[in-house]
């Protein structure tokens, strides 16, 4: 184990050699540029995780544009760009115009502030890296876009810059695991929540439990709904019986929970499947889950899970499960926007119709609903029977 970490630790210390080098050319080109009276030209590429098909529709009010065949053939051209993780373009950094020439400012100082990060082996936040120049920053937005677009340029992730996301995702369950010399021992309090380890990169160590006892069955649930996960626990205890590893990602998920995720998939080869709110938002997290988002779009491929399943709330699931009627809301005039857009996103139709199926279930129907509202029947009805039958009778997607 011992050997392991040394080597771990100087695998680390190879990629920082190699950023601080790629750092000290891209600057050494700068100034030669400047000195001699050129002005730079930085050229970042862009990435995509999903581009907006038309539907028939649009094909068919819009046939005398172009030949379809050739506008079918240029779409699924867009398309083999989201589905490969290649760029699909550059776009130029230089001094031309004022706002152009202050986003590269902003990114030759966030650059020096992760050379002093990566020298010195100590690592920051987006926000604390923010606080450092303010006034030039102006928002944090730009230092996330400078933090962004130095990745693409030096072709790595954001944790090989050593700059960390606060994460807020929590886990518990059966599995026991190590962040550097930090020891998360899950299985010895089950019904402890832990925080999800913010240096996925340092976690060494993953073991679980078969609790043969009972029954040898694994699975891995993703809980987007906050404070859902003490809930189901508190009155499930099946779900220690079946040998279930939880993690909470509190809507949206961070880079940390992701990566994590990601990296129990891959050591314990579980079932993973994902339990979000039935409306638009629940429905946007549960695909960045498993096809990324699109700010993150060039490191796509560290963070995605394809393997992640929908467990629910499926649309179909309020007249399925019997939702009360005082619990099911009208879909807003955004949330059908929303909705609309949702459904021309290419990887849909390419990869899992069925959800896109019942997304379009959502937008009929005009209405949404919790995943709590289910807990109407009783309040351990999640646990005792909801989650379970989906489970039992494969009822995802």
């Amino acid at each position: 184990m011992e050997g392991k970490r040394r080597r771990l630790q100087m695998e680390s210390q190879a990629e920082s050699v190699i950023l601080l080098t790629k750092i000290k050319e891209f600057t050494r080109v700068l100034l030669t540029d400047l000195t001699n009276g050129r002005s730079p030209l930085i050229l970042i590429d862009r990435f995509r995780s999903y581009c907006a098909v038309p539907n028939a529709n649009w094909f068919r009010s819009n046939s005398n544009q172009s030949p379809f065949h050739l506008f079918v053939s240029d779409i699924f051209l867009q398309c083999s760009f989201c589905a490969s993780d290649l760029p699909y373009g550059k776009e130029a950094l230089t001094l031309s115009t004022k706002s152009r020439a202050h986003r590269l400012v902003v990114m030759l100082r966030v650059m020096l502030i992760v050379q002093k990060l990566l020298q010195e082996n100590k690592h920051s936040s987006k926000r604390d890296i923010y606080y450092t120049y303010p006034s030039l920053f102006l928002d944090q937005s730009m230092v996330d876009q400078a933090i962004n677009d130095i990745c693409i340029f030096m072709q790595c992730s954001r944790h090989n810059l050593n700059v960390v996301s606060a994460g807020n995702g929590l886990t518990m369950g059966w599995i026991r695991f190590s962040e550097g010399e930090r020891k998360f021992d899950c299985i010895s309090s089950p019904n402890s929540v832990h925080p999800v380890p913010v240096h996925v990169e340092e976690v060494k160590v993953f073991q679980r439990l078969a609790n043969d006892q009972f029954c040898n069955a694994n699975h891995c649930i993703v809980i987007t709904v906050s404070n859902l996960l003490k809930t189901l626990v508190s009155f499930g205890t099946i779900f220690l019986c079946l040998n279930f590893i939880f993690i909470q990602g509190r809507g949206y998920p961070d880079i940390p929970t992701r990566r994590f995720l990601r990296l129990l998939v891959e050591k314990l080869r579980l079932p993973v499947y994902c339990l979000v709110d039935c409306d638009p938002y629940g429905f946007d997290i549960l695909t960045t889950y498993r096809f990324g988002s699109m700010q993150m779009a060039y490191d796509t491929k560290h963070l995605r899970v394809p393997e992640i399943r929908w467990l629910g709330a499926f649309p179909s699931d309020s007249e399925r499960y019997f939702v009360p009627k005082q619990c099911i809301l009208p879909l807003t005039a955004e949330d059908k926007r929303k909705v609309e857009a949702m459904l021309l996103r290419c990887y849909l139709q390419r990869e899992v119709p069925q959800w896109r199926l019942e997304l379009k279930l959502m937008l009929q129907k005009g209405v949404k609903f919790e995943i709590e509202a289910l807990s109407a029947h009783a309040l351990s009805y999640l646990s005792d029977s909801y989650i379970p039958s989906k489970i039992e009778r494969k009822l995802i997607m």
